[in-house]
């Protein structure tokens, strides 16, 4: 990717429950955000509690307020806070400098 970048980093718990049709919706939202303009990629994780993070890149901050306002994701994050998350945070930051093996 080149610098620099955007990463959009979603942590959360999940509430107590089914979490009936989380998968479903993550899948779509996975898909629906790798077909928005700006978007770079997408790393994700999930704990043995639960616990999750995502974290998207972005070309620019305005692809994330453009993918924050899409309309399917408005629903999702609808649900996310109504039915499936106890706790969550989102976190923006401005990437200046990567390393790493590759």
């Amino acid at each position: 990717m080149e610098l620099p970048y955007y990463a959009v980093i979603f942590s959360s718990r999940p509430s107590p429950g089914d979490g009936e049709g989380y998968a479903e919706m993550a899948e779509r939202m996975f898909a629906l955000a790798a077909a928005q303009p700006g978007y770079l990629g997408v790393e994700s994780g999930r704990g043995a509690e639960g616990n999750g993070i995502t974290i998207s890149y972005w070309k620019h901050l305005e692809s994330i307020r453009a993918w924050k306002a899409n309309v399917e994701h408005l629903e999702a994050q609808k649900k996310g806070k109504s039915l499936w998350y106890a706790e969550y945070k989102v976190r923006i930051c401005r990437v200046e400098r990567e390393y790493g093996k590759p």
